[in-house]
């Protein structure tokens, strides 16, 4: 009898191992995919002359373009094939999204359950490839209309040049969506997150480097240093903490008699984040910027007025910019987060299992009182989501600190790694508590 039971403890051990290198095959795959990602942004478009483009970049990078530049880890400074990176895909996102609120038949379609999503899924892929072939064609309209000191940055302008632009930008970020599918699925965290969280912090070192040789040719002042080191560990320790931030609202289910025994009456409380939409708002904001002006600052110097007033307008630091922007990011903030949390939808949940929050009528009267908690907590959010977004605007308009040592890129580097830390951490309690219940089954058969 001992020994049977020695033999089922050691197949706990075993199933424990197995959960745990389950749990180590996912993380492997995750870094394999961005190791691959990052290869990806270095496989230059043909028909580019580098040097003379590395040129123009270097005059009409700033603005809205220096931005994707960031979210792209560098892969249009280097007009590679993820120059679009995701951002097409984000932006039928928030399309599809916007549309399932408006449209009756999506909307219908939304609420059929794993069936309705896999339908919206497919809808948002072609739809990602329908924007990124027009964002593709404008960039290779553009790059054919640039012109450096030594010439033209396309080689052979011309047809050929478009259609083999398009079908390989389009043909990267078709890679880049499943990738960040596979990501999702078989890794750990969510795969478009990490994949543009990976290429913000590619860039870190070299905006790091960049800021201590300013210090050292005496651009920036050692207070100035000590300043913006200061203000990114604040900043770091801010995002953390309103990261974090929820108003619990309290929950309780009355008592009911189950034979001879009185059960239920438990208390219980419903999370609600300060900040439920994370890092959306940002990426949602940037990429509808992104929308329409992908190529409107390289075409901003040739010769239209409106683009080029346009462009000017669209640089950082400007009014018109930070306000956009910032008007787009509390937009998206209070959007998205109507959409993760309905408070009918919860109200009526909670009547149907017996719940209710003390003081407070079940039904109608408590879906108002949660959606009044919800507005005023996304309200403080989204000012702090503005704050956060638009502090790389004054450092860059001011000092001239590079994007990634902004709050935005700060935001989502610090919230992405939390999200992916906190399902690293799901993933090993799940497996503790399967081993703990193999455990007392072993318990039981013991006694």
């Amino acid at each position: 009898m001992a020994s049977a039971v020695e033999q089922l403890a050691k197949n706990a051990n075993w199933g424990a191992l197995a959960k745990a290198s389950e749990l180590k095959q996912r993380i492997l795959f995750v870094l394999g995919a961005l190791i691959v990602y990052r290869l990806g942004t270095f496989i230059p478009i043909p028909g580019i002359d580098p040097q003379i483009w590395q040129e123009i970049f270097s005059q009409k990078g700033n603005g809205v373009i220096d931005m994707f530049n960031v979210f792209s880890g560098g892969a249009l400074e280097r007009m590679t094939i993820f120059a679009l990176n995701i951002m097409p895909y984000i932006s039928a996102s928030i399309i599809m999204q916007l549309a399932a609120a408006m449209v009756p038949s999506l909307e219908k379609m939304k609420k059929e359950g794993e069936m309705g999503r896999v339908k919206i899924n497919q809808y948002t892929r072609y739809l990602t490839v329908l924007l990124a072939s027009v964002q593709a064609y404008g960039l290779a309209v553009g790059l054919e209309s640039m012109q450096g000191s030594a010439g033209s940055a396309v080689i052979d302008p011309g047809m050929f040049f478009r259609v083999s632009t398009v079908i390989t930008i389009v043909g990267g970020t078709v890679f880049l969506m499943w990738l960040g599918e596979q990501i999702t699925q078989r890794g750990i965290g969510n795969g478009i997150s990490l994949i543009i969280f990976a290429g913000i912090v590619a860039g870190l070192p070299s905006a790091l480097a960049f800021v201590l040789e300013q210090g050292r040719t005496g651009h920036f002042s050692f207070v100035l240093l000590l300043g913006l080191a200061i203000m990114v560990v604040a900043v770091i320790a801010f995002i953390v903490f309103m990261e974090r931030a929820q108003r619990r609202v309290i929950v309780q289910y009355p008592k009911r008699q189950q034979g001879n025994m009185m059960a239920g009456g438990d208390q219980n409380h419903i999370p609600l984040k300060l900040n439920t939409a994370g890092v959306i708002p940002p990426i949602f904001a940037s990429s509808l910027l992104l929308l329409p002006l992908t190529v409107l600052g390289f075409a901003g110097a040739d010769g239209n007025e409106w683009t080029a007033s346009m462009a000017r307008y669209l640089q950082h630091g400007e009014p018109v910019y930070m306000l956009l922007y910032g008007l787009l990011v509390a937009f998206f903030c209070f959007f998205y987060t109507a959409i993760v949390f309905n408070p009918e939808e919860n109200a009526d949940m909670l009547r149907r299992y017996g719940g209710f929050v003390p003081g407070i009528r079940p039904g109608k009267n408590t879906a108002d009182y949660l959606d009044f908690v919800l507005t005023r907590i996304t309200s403080i959010g989204a000012l702090y989501l503005v704050l956060i977004c638009l502090l790389p605007e004054f450092l860059m308009a001011q000092y001239s600190v590079p994007f990634y040592l902004g709050g935005t890129s700060l935001l989502i580097v610090v919230s992405v790694t939390m999200d992916t830390v906190a399902q690293v951490h799901s993933h090993m309690i799940a497996h503790q508590y399967e081993g703990l219940m193999k455990k007392a089954k072993l318990g039981g058969r013991k006694r």
